[in-house]
């Protein structure tokens, strides 16, 4: 009777992290495609830079209770560079100049323009982090990027589009794409909540400078914005970014960046569910072209995946474990003469085999008198 397989128990944590990792894409970029829907509640009442400051005031306050409860202690001294670049650059810029750019021009242009960043985060993974750039993830790219380009051409509806706001919405994705590739290499040194948490911090404290137009849009605001304002740092910042550092902490920022491209089509199916936005042909053509792509991006050849059920290391027991020659001779198949009789080495157990040799020769011959 076969004992259990030691690999069988090796690869099903690892395939469970996988499934984790995989779940913690899928609610961050629901919930970051939510929070389009929410900001243009919220973009009416309050100023780009207000706007930000509250949903990292939000963000913070509920990261820094569940650091409490949790008892997380500060990160470790290596991670600090990362978590303040990603600070800056994502929690702190990113969100002023994508509120500021979405007043500028229309949501098609916006989303058409940010949506350049997970094309250079693949670039900037590649060339800072070492980042394979494999056909099927430059193949998923490609198509998604061309269902965002569907998808904003469909939204876009002739509005105006200045080139304040296509510059600002560019800088949003250059700093979304430095963020994130700052951030892989901090989430190898600290938690994904350390990480996260002050992250969000070090963005607040950026966008301080807004504290006084936060106060007093919030005064004039109706209920719902502000409302929508606090949803915004609660799910779409502080626990999407923390399911989303989770993620990358466990695959490569490449691969990471091109699943967000699900976020155009999820935008339209909320909106057409809580907007009563009606998406046209283009715009559903789009945004199955989007999760096309996502879905050509995180896949892995056969091998690949086959091979990675399988830890490296890992004792393998089972017909795997057996030589294909052993298990054609059981079968009464031919083996090679090199496979079905094994040669000693040279050195001990050659020498050992000659002296038994000797010996028995030694007695097959008669005593001398």
């Amino acid at each position: 009777m076969m004992n259990a397989s030691p690999a069988g128990s090796s690869a099903s944590p690892h395939r469970r992290e996988g499934l984790l990792a995989a779940a913690a894409a899928v609610v961050t970029v629901g919930l970051w495609a939510s929070a389009f829907v929410s900001i243009r509640s919220a973009g009416d009442a309050y100023a780009p830079g207000a706007l930000a400051l509250g949903r990292l005031l939000s963000g913070v306050l509920v990261l820094g209770a569940v650091c409490a409860v949790r008892r997380e202690g500060l990160p470790p001294r290596g991670a600090w560079r990362g978590i303040a670049v990603s600070g800056v650059l994502w929690f702190g810029f990113y969100m002023v100049a994508l509120n500021w750019g979405e007043q500028q021009v229309d949501a098609g242009t916006a989303a058409l323009v940010v949506n350049v960043g997970p094309i250079l985060i693949a670039l900037l993974g590649s060339r800072l982090l070492g980042d394979a750039m494999p056909p099927r993830l430059l193949a998923g790219m490609a198509v998604s990027f061309a269902g965002a380009v569907a998808v904003g051409l469909s939204m876009s509806g002739g509005g105006g589009s200045s080139v304040l706001g296509v510059a600002l919405c560019l800088l949003a994705a250059v700093a979304y794409a430095g963020g994130v590739v700052a951030q892989k290499p901090a989430l190898g040194r600290a938690s994904a909540l350390q990480v996260t948490t002050y992250g969000c911090l070090i963005g607040a404290v950026v966008c301080l400078p807004f504290a006084g137009q936060l106060v007093h849009d919030a005064a004039d605001a109706p209920v719902s914005a502000t409302l929508n304002m606090v949803y915004l740092g609660v799910f779409p910042t502080a626990l999407a970014f923390t399911t989303w550092a989770y993620a990358l902490a466990r695959t490569s920022a490449s691969r990471m960046g091109a699943t967000t491209y699900a976020v155009p089509a999820l935008v339209v199916l909320m909106s057409w569910l809580l907007l009563d936005e009606v998406p046209g042909m283009m715009t559903l053509a789009g945004g199955v072209l989007c999760l096309a792509g996502v879905a050509v991006s995180r896949s892995r050849p056969r091998s690949a995946a086959t091979a990675a059920t399988v830890p490296e290391g890992a004792a393998v027991s089972g017909p795997a474990a057996v030589p294909a020659s052993a298990r054609a001779a059981a079968r009464g198949g031919t083996t090679t003469p090199a496979a079905a009789t094994p040669t000693a080495p040279s050195g001990t157990g050659a020498r050992a085999t000659s002296a038994c040799d000797e010996e028995s020769a030694a007695k097959s011959r008669p005593e001398e008198g």
